[in-house]
């Protein structure tokens, strides 16, 4: 697969928490494999399609317990694949048919183990190939790293322009942390393109969340419970160290907005506090500062005993979400005294099926050329740094060259 120019497609989506397309400018040739990463929670598509001048890669993400609608998905990118492919202009010899492609599913994830004769049964004539969840982690990370310009990201919402991109990879890559937040989270240390070691990790991830979630709010999808988190105040359900000193605790460096106890406000001198009805957004926000500020500390503790000052999040649990970013960040910069940076990508939920998609074949590229973006910054500006990501999802320029592909006349692989 040919990357140079490789860049993040700015035209309008209409979902909310939609993952964007990746445009290869430069990639002529057919591209014969799917890859999907199936997790304990989601699975996550990345394919390829072809249009007139290069091509582009696609994300999609289904529920894991809807895994028949996944795979039926699928189903249907061959059936349009073969569609296309009978189109092909036969060569000029005519007695030689259309050249045809192999057919491959890139499977990773602890589902390519648990549905593989389910994805076999179903998928006849393409195979079905298995590949190593964390080497497809890092993979994909090292690939949007390294070739996607403004990508990468910071976001703290005490700054004017809260997202912050980093435009061009720094020259000390390695080493650094990958906190991959999925139904449970795992914490790798990376200290070169195919070297790597799991380092830490913690069961209360995103799954967590979700669990909890739907015991105690009336949310019917994770992204239903993010949204319901924005309109929350959590202070009606955490208990605040200002709720313990009435003010703030100096002498530890604790202000009185800190989070002392979460959800220490349902439980009042050993009794339930049963006469109160508590709102389920103000619930949401409080799991959500819970899950992140834990995931945060832990993250922290991993990078200062490795001595690591970047750390990359991962995983389908943010989605690009302000509350939990912002989050993420203070944990980091509260704990390192602002000498560590939290890292975010805009694909940070399919890391690991990119990986496996770029497993198939080796990828040419210009290292660390962004030849078709170099002048172009995402303008992220908003006087309410909670809609920074929409603004961001709103930007409807292309980070490409003026050859922009024709949607419509897409081909899958």
């Amino acid at each position: 697969m040919n990357v140079t120019g490789a860049s993040v497609s700015e035209l309008h989506i209409d979902a909310r928490h939609e993952t964007r397309d990746i445009v290869l400018p430069n990639q002529t040739e057919y591209v014969s494999q799917i890859a999907v990463d199936i997790g304990g929670s989601l699975a996550k598509i990345v394919y390829f399609t072809k249009g007139p001048t290069g091509g582009r890669l696609h994300f999609k993400k289904f529920e894991t317990e809807k895994i028949d609608n996944c795979i039926e998905y699928i189903v249907n990118l061959l059936k349009d694949a073969d569609q296309h492919q009978s189109q092909e202009p036969r060569p000029q010899d005519m007695a030689q048919p259309p050249r045809r492609h192999v057919r491959v599913l890139k499977a990773t994830g602890g589902g390519a183990y648990l549905y593989h004769e389910k994805l076999t049964a179903n998928l006849p004539g393409v195979q079905v190939e298995k590949e190593d969840e964390m080497d497809c982690l890092i993979t994909g990370l090292n690939f949007f790293i390294t070739e996607i310009p403004y990508e990468v990201f910071t976001y703290d919402e005490q700054d004017p322009d809260p997202m912050q991109f980093e435009a061009k990879l720094t020259d000390e890559l390695y080493p650094y942390l990958l906190v991959n937040i999925g139904s449970g989270v795992s914490i790798l240390k990376v200290t070169a393109s195919d070297e790597y070691t799991r380092v830490s990790g913690t069961s209360l991830g995103g799954g967590t969340l979700w669990g909890l979630m739907s015991l105690l709010t009336n949310a019917t999808s994770f992204d239903e419970m993010l949204d319901m988190s924005v309109t929350g105040d959590n202070r009606n359900v955490d208990l605040l160290v200002g709720d313990i000193y009435g003010t703030d605790y100096t002498k530890l460096g604790l202000k009185a907005t800190r989070i002392a106890s979460s959800f220490g406000k349902v439980f009042r001198m050993g009794q339930p506090d049963r006469n109160r009805e508590f709102q389920s957004p103000d619930i949401a926000k409080s799991l959500l500062f819970m899950v992140s500020n834990n995931i945060g500390q832990i993250a922290y503790l991993n990078a200062r005993q490795h001595n690591v000052k970047r750390i990359y999040f991962g995983g389908c649990f943010i989605r690009g979400h302000p509350i939990t970013m912002n989050t993420l960040s203070y944990a980091i910069n509260f704990w390192s005294n602002g000498e560590m940076k939290a890292l975010f990508l805009r694909h940070e939920g399919h890391l690991g099926a990119t990986g496996a998609f770029l497993k198939f074949r080796p990828i040419r590229k210009a290292r660390h050329s962004f030849s078709y973006s170099e002048n172009f910054v995402p303008d992220a500006n908003t006087n309410d740094p909670g809609k920074v990501y929409c603004v961001l999802e709103d930007t409807n320029v292309e980070l490409v060259s003026d050859q922009v592909l024709d949607d419509d006349n897409d081909s899958i692989l």
